[in-house]
Order: C-alpha cells, then structure tokens, then sequence
C-alpha cells in the first residue's frame, strides 16, 4: 500500500511541530524550508489537521501553530485514516472487473490493508520523536526553545 504525499506532508508536519519544546509556534514556512515542501501545499494540509483537531493555529502578528494534542495521543493509524483520501488498494470498479463476484483477490487485499494500519495502530507521534535531537540535526532545526 502507498500512501498520498498528501498523508506524508500532514506526517512530517505534526513531527515537526512535536519537535516544538513549550508550545512554541511555528509557521507554514518554516516547516516548508525545512523539508523543500511546497508552502501552498502545506496550507491545505495545516488547515484539515486544524479541522481535524490535531493542530492548533494562532493568527496574527506572532501567530503559527502547535500540536493540538499531546504527541501520546496521536495515533499515526488514526492519521492516515483521517488524512488518506482513500485506504482502498485497488478499485473493482473502474473500470468494472469482470471477476469481481467471484473473486478472492479483494478480499486478500483488504486483509494486507488491515495488517498495514494495524501496524500504524501500534505507534503514536510521541514513538516517532524517540531521537529528537538526531532530528533537529538532519533538518538543520535549532531553535532556542526547541527539545
């Protein structure tokens, strides 16, 4: 299974805003730098883990954003299902497959889906921050306040 950039970008976000030590904002920018991410991209994908609530944004003057969870809480399986457009492996559909009545395929498909997001179920955001240092390092990310 493959997932979206889309998926991936709202990953390396809520990483890097985990990387963040005292609630310290940051903005679309410096996380678009950080990783060579399209800045408009990264709007759309702030704006649906805000809605989603894993994101919390400050406006004005000073403004960006945090976690809007703890990092503990944040299930990365619960992030792709939010954020995933579609978890189907293949579509049956389009066009219509002629074996789809009788097919077993689907079903071994869904079942290797379920092993995926199972394994993704098993990790929150705060297992992914184990090495935050090795982290700043390789996005070159040093802030006064940072972990």
């Amino acid at each position: 299974m493959k997932l979206t950039r889309h998926t991936d970008y709202a990953l390396r976000v809520l990483m890097f805003l985990a990387l963040q030590k005292n609630d310290r904002l940051v903005t679309v920018s410096d996380i678009a730098e950080h990783f060579d991410v399209p800045r408009n991209h990264l709007v759309k994908i702030v704006h649906q883990l805000g809605q989603l609530g894993y994101v919390c944004t400050v406006r004005g003057k000073g403004g960006g954003m945090r976690l809007g969870r703890l990092a503990g809480s944040i299930g990365i399986g619960e992030v792709v299902r939010d954020v995933e457009t579609t978890l189907e492996v293949v579509n049956c559909l389009q066009p219509e497959c002629p074996l789809l009545p009788g097919c077993s395929l689907r079903g071994v498909l869904h079942e290797a889906r379920d092993v995926f997001l199972g394994v993704l179920d098993k990790y929150t955001l705060a297992d992914l921050m184990a090495h935050p240092r090795k982290m700043q390092t390789l996005l070159q990310w040093h802030p006064v306040n940072a972990v």
